[in-house]
């Protein structure tokens, strides 16, 4: 028996982000069964995201606001694109005007979606920025009377321990603490003996000078 084509919607619930409200009723008039949410508070790890691109099925319909709103960056639009051509899903970008199967947005040109995947990391970077400035305010790392540089040692290093456990990056780390050496970010998680987890950096740091691990 065949399954049954799926339309599913996802919106990355960004702060500011004015077509929201468009986007989810143009998703909706054109058949998703399911608009998937994204809240702000998941803007590193994105679960949702994940896991629809885990339940996608061969033949279904995947519809994104915007292909800076749904991913972070050009390696996982990439994953994604790969994605979708192994599952056979058809892919619509609605601000992007941009449709795999062809039908829809017929103007856009070549030259179109080069600029698309020219913009998508300056504006996947500046959705981050913006979840990080709200992220500032909930966790109280910015204050009327104490912002982020006039924080003590003890809170700044707390600042960059919470945020790198909380999966953020390290540009986005040194963007928060004002913190100008990467190598000062590594030295404070050594401190606090926070294991590393991003590429190659992983696992407890190495002793100079030697292989074994300190």
């Amino acid at each position: 028996m065949l399954k049954a084509m799926a339309k599913i919607g996802y919106i990355y619930k960004a702060n500011h982000y004015d077509s929201f409200e468009a986007d989810k009723e143009w998703m909706l008039k054109f058949g998703c069964v399911q608009v998937i949410e994204e809240g702000t508070d998941h803007e590193v790890m994105r679960p949702q995201w994940k896991q629809l691109m885990y339940t996608l099925d061969r033949g279904d319909v995947l519809v994104v606001s915007k292909f800076s709103n749904a991913v972070r960056g050009v390696r996982e639009l990439s994953a994604c694109l790969e994605m979708c051509r192994i599952k056979v899903v058809r892919l619509i970008s609605i601000q992007d005007r941009i449709d795999t199967k062809n039908e829809l947005f017929k103007d856009t040109t070549a030259a179109d979606v080069l600029a698309m995947v020219g913009s998508l990391p300056e504006e996947a970077a500046a959705l981050r920025r913006s979840s990080l400035h709200v992220m500032q305010f909930q966790q109280n790392i910015m204050k009327p009377a104490k912002t982020t540089k006039s924080l003590s040692r003890a809170e700044r290093e707390k600042t960059i321990v919470d945020m790198y456990n909380s999966g953020y990056t390290i540009d986005d780390i040194m963007w928060v603490t004002h913190y100008s050496s990467r190598s000062t970010i590594f030295r404070i998680l050594d401190k606090y003996n926070v294991e590393l987890n991003r590429g190659r950096m992983k696992g407890p740091r190495r002793k100079k000078g030697t292989g074994e691990a300190e």
